[in-house]
């Protein structure tokens, strides 16, 4: 009996064995599956926030790539609007001008009506600053002034002179006139009452017969100089006949004449102080291409009587003076020779 019970009691204490190490076993397990899960779960979790922080980032990325190929379209599409534009207003604006160019103003229209045919219209009269100048341009249906609003007077006054322009029936209007395009106040004719000096013309009245607009337009005060009486009805009238006659036999003569103030303080007369010149300068070319000839003269705004040839120098010595460069348009060697010599003056006789 106690031989049986031993055994019994053995048979027993292996099933427990047994069964501990199955529980030891299923626990070892157990652990070692949740020990590798919980391995993997980190894993999987970084995976996952990194594979959303990386998709959102392409979606992000994406999304900056449609917008800036938006904005790079709408760029280009507002480019090409502009420039549609732009062109557009440059072809107007061309039109314009052409339009502008193609229709001769009125001044211009009657010029040529009464003009020279054969004249090319070249502009050669008109000076060209070297140095700082108060002016206001003038432009008139028979000439261009350079006025000085602080002398009272203009810098210069410049024409072209046809043989056709020499002879006209319109009569000497002698009514002087505040010019209407200069601002107040203006120079008027009763400036020069009781002073002792002429209204001397720069532009002559007798190159103006031609035109009645013309002639009116040379009575303008800011055509008009204080000039010492002698010298405006002497020499200086002389020059200006010799000039015709010069259009008469040349075709067309280019001229420009003014102003020159030996002091910083010059005399002034009149109610609008106008400035009482020292000296006058003209200047006069004769362009006929195959003998070009420049003829420079400084008159002093005194009584004097001489010949035209004593009051000659070169125009180079007057554009020393002055600070205008004058006949710019012709080409350089021309200009260089034509303007460094005194010549004889040209026969008056055609």
């Amino acid at each position: 009996m106690a031989k049986r019970k031993r055994n019994s009691n053995e048979q027993s204490g292996i099933i427990n064995k047994i069964g501990v190490i199955l529980l030891v076993a299923v626990l070892l397990m157990g652990c070692y599956f949740y020990l590798k899960q919980e391995n993997k779960l980190p894993a999987s979790i970084e995976k996952i926030k990194v594979e959303k922080i990386w998709d959102k980032t392409v979606s992000e990325t994406d999304q900056l790539k449609e917008n800036l190929l938006d904005k790079v379209e709408e760029g280009l599409e507002s480019a090409k609007t502009t420039i549609k534009n732009e062109r557009k207003a440059t072809s107007d604006a061309n039109r314009n001008n052409k339009s502008r160019n193609n229709k001769p103003r009125r001044d211009e229209k009657e010029s040529s009506e009464t003009a020279n045919p054969g004249s090319l219209n070249l502009k050669l009269e008109i000076p060209v600053a070297t140095k700082e100048h108060d002016e206001i341009i003038l432009k008139r249906m028979a000439y261009t002034a350079s006025y000085n609003n602080k002398m009272k007077n203009p810098n210069w006054v410049a024409w072209e002179l046809t043989r056709k322009e020499t002879v006209g029936k319109e009569d000497r209007s002698d009514k002087f006139v505040p010019d209407p395009d200069l601002p107040e106040p203006r120079v008027k004719s009763s400036d020069y009452t009781r002073t002792g000096y002429d209204r001397g013309h720069l532009a002559p009245a007798a190159d103006m017969k031609w035109n009645p607009r013309a002639m009116e337009e040379s009575f303008y005060m800011s055509n008009i100089c204080p000039q010492h009486k002698n010298l405006n009805r002497g020499d200086w009238n002389d020059l200006e006949d010799a000039c015709r006659a010069w259009a008469k036999k040349y075709g067309t003569v280019y001229i420009a004449c003014g102003p020159i103030y030996d002091h910083s303080k010059p005399k002034r007369i009149g109610a609008s102080k106008v400035a009482v010149p020292d000296r006058f300068f003209k200047v006069v070319l004769i362009y006929n291409r195959k003998d070009p000839m420049a003829f420079g003269f400084i008159f002093p705004n005194i009584a004097r009587s001489q010949e035209l040839k004593k009051y000659q120098v070169t125009v180079d010595d007057i554009e020393n003076i002055t600070g205008f460069d004058f006949f710019s348009r012709l080409p350089d060697h021309v200009e260089d020779y034509i303007e460094a010599e005194i010549r004889s003056l040209p026969s008056t006789r055609r």
